[in-house]
């Protein structure tokens, strides 16, 4: 396995272990302390080893042996102080007291405060390490996540592998070794985004940083894909970079990968141009009218189409969450009342008609909100070029078609050009269900009848 690779193994772990230390029931330890929240006030000593399972600790007091914590939000604060090790992993693990021992720490966003002290040793795995200017470490530190950003003091050596590593002012005495990740390795957001009670934490460029004021007593040895900018000064001893090793073996599978890739994009962008035109020439053939007047729909209000597109999407998993509770009520209720070979009759029913709102919404998603924008878009283009196509349904279908799968084939664009034609279409499905089937038109009122394309000037 690779040295990178290990790196993100172990922070992985220590990610999987906080996730599943935030969410798991906090439970007290054999002898210890437990429950919703823990506090050790300021000026309460603990005489022994202490064990917490708690959803938020605060130590503010001192523990006059070992502390293992584990829970939501762990914080040591300035007067809190541990004599002995430190082990602990959560959400979120802050040290902005003492401690005297070894500090083992895991979870999303790990802090060290401008009053953290670490005597010895600090170990950490994790999403985010972040060490204060003001905060010390009397031994060596060693960090695997996704990002680091130092700027305290380190008496010893920094041995660090991430996707992004900033050296942020930090004072280390010894030698730093660090492995950092590539730009495509970064996560879009980071994973905890939307955990609750997760605190915020800073964004870490991908790569080696060494800001002015960094003072690294040895050598500096990092991997890289590219070159870091070093500050004049900042390293005491040599300087060395190492590129990432890609085997033959690895290259070829990527080349192949790539290739691959391509060939099914290819593919797939072919045989979504062939089922749209196949779809959308049956539909103009058994259904000229429905393709007509709902081009006439988005055409007469295209920003109310965009709305209730969004609508329409939102109104799809609210029926069928509606759909399946009115089963399960009525399940239970027939249940209730004796009628239990109902039942089974009920849920089937309900399925079949999930099944059917389904594979409309499949329908309605990916091909018929397509063909009527693409159908839209042709006909707009032949009735400026040659007026007389344009009243043929058949050819402003297939050169909307076409145009459409052009664009929808361009990496970034066709993803958006994808999803505006399906709410686009959508919308004007929407709009003509509510003409045709909850309205009915009064004296002066609006329908959207398909007309003759005027022609161009």
């Amino acid at each position: 396995m690779r040295a990178k690779h290990f790196n993100y193994f172990l922070a992985a772990c220590g990610l999987l272990l906080a996730i599943a230390l935030a969410i798991a029931t906090p439970a007290g330890a054999q002898e210890g302390m437990g429950g919703e929240t823990v506090v050790i006030e300021e000026g309460q000593v603990v005489e022994d080893d202490l064990y917490v399972g708690a959803n938020q600790f605060v130590l503010r007091g001192r523990i006059n042996g070992d502390l293992y914590v584990a829970g939501g939000t762990i914080t040591i604060e300035p007067s809190g102080v541990v004599e002995g090790d430190l082990g602990a992993a959560g959400q979120s693990v802050t040290i902005d007291g003492q401690v005297n021992g070894d500090a083992r720490i895991a979870g999303a966003a790990l802090r060290l405060g401008n009053s953290g002290q670490v005597a010895e040793d600090l170990i950490g795995a994790g999403y985010s390490l972040e060490t204060e200017a003001g905060s010390v470490v009397g031994g060596n530190m060693t960090f695997f996540g996704s990002q680091a950003i130092l700027a305290g003091d380190i008496a010893g050596n920094l041995r660090v592998g991430a996707n992004g590593v900033e050296l942020a002012g930090a004072t280390i005495g010894g030698n730093v070794e660090a492995m950092v990740g590539e730009t495509s390795d970064r996560m879009p957001f980071p994973p905890f985004t939307f955990v609750p009670n997760m605190p915020q934490v800073p964004t870490v460029n991908n790569g080696l940083t060494v800001r002015a004021g960094t003072e690294i007593g040895g050598d500096l040895t990092y991997e890289s894909g590219s070159e870091a900018l070093i500050p004049p000064g900042a390293v005491a001893g040599e300087v060395s970079r190492q590129v990432p090793a890609v085997t033959v073996e690895e290259e070829q599978e990527r080349e192949t990968e790539a290739a691959a890739t391509s060939r099914n994009r290819w593919w797939n962008n072919l045989g979504n141009l062939l089922a749209l035109l196949v779809v959308g020439l049956l539909l103009v053939w058994l259904a000229p009218r429905f393709v007509q007047n709902g081009a006439a729909a988005l055409q007469a209000k295209p920003l109310p189409s965009l709305g209730w597109g969004i609508v329409a999407m939102i109104a799809f998993f609210l029926a069928l969450l509606a759909l399946f509770a009115v089963v399960a009520v009525l399940a239970v209720m027939l249940g209730v009342i004796t009628l239990g070979d109902l039942v089974g009759p009920t849920i089937f029913g309900g399925l079949l008609a999930g099944g059917g709102l389904i594979y409309a919404f499949y329908l309605a998603v990916g091909y018929i909100s397509k063909i009527l924008v693409s159908f839209l878009v042709g006909r707009w283009i032949l009735s400026r070029l040659k007026p007389e196509w344009a009243l043929k349904p058949a050819l402003p279908l297939i050169l909307g078609v076409v145009i459409f799968a052009v664009l929808v084939a361009i990496p970034y664009l066709g993803t958006l050009v994808t999803w505006l034609a399906i709410l686009f279409g959508l919308g004007a499905i929407w709009l003509l269900g509510l003409e045709r089937f909850w309205r009915r038109p009064g004296p002066g009122a609006a329908t959207f009848e398909a007309h003759p394309p005027a022609p161009a000037d």
